[in-house]
């Protein structure tokens, strides 16, 4: 027995075209910007805690040169020796670092919630623009040629609400800059010269990295040049 086909209408819909726009902003560090990055070792322990994992009997020792060279964010191959002749070679074959663009994006945003300019509404300005930051959403960080990262050691207390004294080694970059890609729409809330001007409210307010203004600090401060 055959059945009718009922008749499927196409409706058109007008799809609203939005014009984007790039703008290329170079920032300058005006204070040192200390890196924390994520270590594999670190990332183990949180999965073994995680899933019940047979602790070891002994703790590894602290090693400071491998603390300092897995503190920061590398878009080049990391030495595989965890030594100061192996993080130097490295430095001496062109190694180079980033750090998180969405760390970037979140001291502009945040920037401009503390001028005032949002009404405080934050994620207005969130969903105008982003950075580029390619596959690993990573912004280079530049230093001046024939310097490194220079190796920060800092007294700390972790462990919650039983604090415990701690030391920390992380990589310290003096006299940075990174140039911001930023794509917004065309014609839309937030003009280019606002999203600028917020930029610097970010980098005098916020800042980006470890011990920022944000948290109590005043590292990792920038400006637009």
């Amino acid at each position: 027995m055959a059945t009718a086909k009922k008749d499927t209408a196409v409706k058109e819909i007008g799809l609203v075209q939005f014009e984007k726009a790039t703008i290329r902003v170079r920032i300058v560090g005006d204070s040192p910007l200390i890196m924390h990055a994520w270590s594999e070792k670190a990332k183990k322990e949180i999965l073994d805690k995680q899933t019940k994992a047979v602790k070891k009997t002994a703790k590894e020792a602290k090693n400071p040169i491998a603390d300092f060279i897995n503190s920061m964010y590398w878009l080049t191959p990391m030495p595989e020796e965890m030594t100061m002749e192996a993080f130097v070679e490295a430095c001496k074959n062109g190694a180079s670092w980033g750090f998180p663009a969405t760390a970037f994006k979140q001291a502009i945003s945040s920037g401009a919630y503390r001028l005032g300019v949002l009404d405080g509404k934050k994620t207005e300005l969130d969903a105008a623009f982003y950075i580029e930051g390619g596959q690993e959403q990573m912004v280079e960080i530049h230093i001046p040629e024939g310097t490194t990262p220079v190796m920060r050691e800092d007294m700390v207390k972790v462990g919650g609400m039983t604090k415990v004294a701690d030391i920390r080694y992380r990589g310290e970059f003096r006299n940075w800059w990174a140039d911001l890609v930023i794509t917004y729409i065309k014609g839309g809330k937030f003009s280019a010269e606002q999203i600028v001007n917020y930029i610097n409210a970010g980098g005098m307010c916020c800042g980006v990295g470890e011990w920022r203004m944000e948290r109590k600090g005043q590292f990792g401060l920038f400006h637009v040049e």
